[in-house]
């Protein structure tokens, strides 16, 4: 079988942010399976541009990947398009649509990455050209929460550019029930096929603490609790900033790491934010490579995402795998947390928020068995295995619906 994805950026555009890393981590794993998978996407690293070959194709870790530039002038032009953050905005890339017409023919199936964006909007047209199954991926975009923002924009496009692709797509691909009910609250019967990211389950490291330590000087006494994710808006890094505020008097040896990409440019805010605060007790740290990242969950204590809404969080499953316990939003969507008694699912109002991380960091019995349980429910039910499986009987089904036959034909 060969599958076309359409997406706004891949790897290494990780300033992008969790997709980049699930889209990726989805192909490998098809890959693995014997599929052969074909993306096509930009140059696009949010505010800046990846140094790879464009137009083109090239294997990035066993997957065929063809990257194009985008027109950053023409985007500025065309206002009327809704931008899905400040930096990221349509991602016009002239030269994909005859590439496109050339390629989408030969492939069995196209499985488009995102909403608001050129490459879905260039690549399911082509789909419809074609007449090649298209599954249509919104990764979080139709959530209520993210529609609010810039909702004019997002309205005018979803009405004349996403509603009609969506009603003619062989199937919606959902993470979360939640995120299948909004895809029906936009009046789309589609069908729908829900499958979740995965992760990667990783031995459980060890030194992680001394390394953090060295790097960002985080005493090995310290209570630390990690925000993971982009510094947008919507994330809550102000929430937490202000939780914390609430939390230190109680425990003076508590630290707050801040790690990701600044995408909205908020280091002056939340500079001024941290000088309220304790000196040293809160730590920024900008984009993390992998292996910074990988320290810095073993290290902590608490992950926190206060999040203002959430697709399918990729720092909530990384916390999971890595054993560490999640005090997440209920705008994450992810309830399973708290049933699974891996983490604690709380009003991310600053004083809601501060008492529960002040609960928890002062009980280490019940963190540890909650990491262990987190670490259980990832390895049970999120596995990038199973999520390969899952997609394929998702293309199983739509080939077989349009006559190009199963995947062993």
């Amino acid at each position: 079988m060969h599958v076309l994805f359409a997406a706004p950026a891949y790897k290494p555009a990780y300033r992008y942010g969790g997709p980049v890393i699930s889209v990726s981590r989805t192909a490998e794993s098809l890959v693995a399976k014997g599929t052969r998978v074909t993306v096509f996407t930009t140059d696009s690293n949010l505010d800046r541009s990846l140094d790879v070959p464009i137009g083109r194709p090239v294997v990035v870790d066993g997957v065929e990947v063809w990257y194009f530039r985008r027109a950053d002038a023409l985007q500025k032009s065309l206002r009327f398009v809704p931008y899905l953050s400040r930096s990221v905005g349509f991602l016009y890339a002239p030269a994909m649509r005859s590439a496109l017409d050339a390629i989408v023919p030969t492939v069995d199936v196209v499985h488009t990455q995102g909403a608001f964006v050129y490459p879905t909007f260039a690549a399911a047209r082509a789909a419809f050209r074609h007449r090649v199954p298209l599954c249509y991926h919104q990764r979080g975009a139709y959530n209520p929460d993210s529609l609010r923002f810039r909702s004019a924009k997002k309205g005018l496009y979803i009405a004349a550019v996403e509603r009609p692709i969506m009603r003619r797509a062989a199937r919606l691909v959902a993470l979360t029930e939640f995120e299948a009910s909004s895809f029906r609250a936009l009046g789309i019967e589609t069908p729908i096929r829900i499958i979740p990211n995965g992760v990667d389950l990783e031995p459980l490291r060890s030194g992680s603490a001394e390394r953090a330590g060295d790097r960002w000087g985080i005493p090995a006494s310290a209570h630390v609790v990690l925000f993971l994710g982009r510094l947008h808006p919507n994330k809550g890094a102000d929430r937490l900033l202000e939780a914390f505020g609430r939390l230190v008097p109680a425990d003076p040896d508590a630290r707050l790491v801040l790690a990701g990409p600044d995408e909205w440019n908020r280091a002056e805010e939340l500079r001024a934010a941290v000088a309220r605060l304790p000196a040293g007790s809160v730590i920024v740290t900008g984009m993390v490579d992998a292996s910074d990242k990988a320290d810095l969950l073993a290290r902590a204590d608490l992950f926190c995402l206060p999040s203002r809404g959430e697709g399918f969080s990729m720092s909530v499953l990384e916390a999971l795998a890595s054993g560490t316990p999640a005090v997440i939003s209920p705008e994450c969507h992810f309830d399973e947390v708290e049933a699974a008694g891996a983490g604690r699912v709380v009003s991310s109002e600053p004083a809601a928020l501060a008492r529960a991380l002040e609960e928890l960091l002062a009980d280490p019995e019940e963190r540890r068995a909650m990491g262990a349980r987190g670490r259980a429910l990832a390895e049970s039910r999120y596995t990038w295995d199973r999520v390969a499986d899952e997609t394929l009987a998702m293309y199983d089904e739509v080939r077989s619906e349009s006559g190009r036959g199963s995947r062993c034909a």
